[in-house]
């Protein structure tokens, strides 16, 4: 069965299409899978599709609604929320009422990554303020597959982090299990934070296990995503690029540093799905 989620304005998200390696090997090098012929032209679109989710630990909470209402205006796919306790990661941020607030001035999907401990407490209350996809830290879930299994019963797309000192293996008894992984490109905690360049390849990795998996989750990262990270990303497998300064905090406005990001890695795709319709 196709599981499918309906978000606030009633786009369907239909969970069908994946990619597979071109030839099965399951090397464990750096993957250029743009470079990878596809045949079907849909297919091939949205295999090259790249999502933009503003992180709103790097706006100005005295104008947060503002902040929104930018990014949604400006194109924005999601709205990604960092909740933080303190202890999992040292910084302290937002809960279930800031995420319901956000929730009454957008329609975008909200993407909440929850940075804490003992998360499954939790889920239901952020169910209820809203959330459309909730990712919880691979590294604090002692019975993962009753985390996501609760998180999709609470209608909700659930995702999965890691930590950059956190190996991929982590996560493969779960890939068809989940909506979403995210891949911290540097340690949690804070916005503004520098790309650490060891995660490329461990990008790489984790695309290649979602396609050997069959499974349709999305790849996210966070962390240092800018102009220049943002290509590396891409290129290495990630679809969904979380950026908090290079949004809020660029000095452009919130529509053309969007814009920015997006043609970072505009002439990668379109040269690979070039490419790919030539054979």
């Amino acid at each position: 069965m196709i599981r499918t989620n309906v978000f606030p304005g009633g786009d369907e998200v239909g969970r069908k299409n994946h990619f597979h390696s071109r030839d099965g090997s399951g090397g464990t090098g750096v993957i250029d899978v743009l470079a990878i012929p596809v045949y079907d032209r849909a297919l091939m679109e949205e295999r090259l599709r790249i999502k933009v989710a503003p992180s709103i630990l790097a706006a100005d909470f005295a104008h947060l609604a503002d902040a929104v209402a930018e990014a949604e205006a400006a194109g924005a796919d999601y709205i990604h929320v960092d909740v933080m306790d303190g202890q999992f990661v040292p910084n302290l941020t937002v809960g279930p009422p800031v995420v319901a607030a956000i929730r009454r001035v957008t329609r975008l999907p909200l993407d909440v990554h929850l940075m804490m401990f003992r998360p499954e407490r939790h889920l239901r209350a952020f169910a209820d303020a809203g959330a459309n996809i909730l990712t919880v830290q691979v590294e604090v879930c002692l019975h993962l597959h009753r985390v996501l299994q609760t998180i999709h019963s609470l209608g909700m797309r659930a995702g999965v982090a890691l930590n950059p000192a956190t190996p991929p293996v982590m996560i493969s008894q779960v890939l068809t299990d989940i909506d979403l992984v995210l891949v911290m490109t540097v340690n949690p905690g804070f916005s503004g934070q520098v790309f650490i360049p060891t995660m490329v390849p461990k990008i790489a990795e984790v695309r290649r296990m979602l396609d050997q998996a069959g499974s349709v989750a999305e790849l996210e990262v966070d962390g240092g995503i800018n102009l220049e990270t943002a290509p590396m990303a891409v290129r290495a497998g990630a679809r969904v690029l979380v950026a908090g300064q290079a949004i809020y905090g660029a000095g452009l406005g919130v529509a053309a540093a969007i814009r920015a990001l997006r043609e970072s890695v505009s002439l990668l795709t379109a040269e690979h799905a070039e490419n790919a319709e030539k054979l």
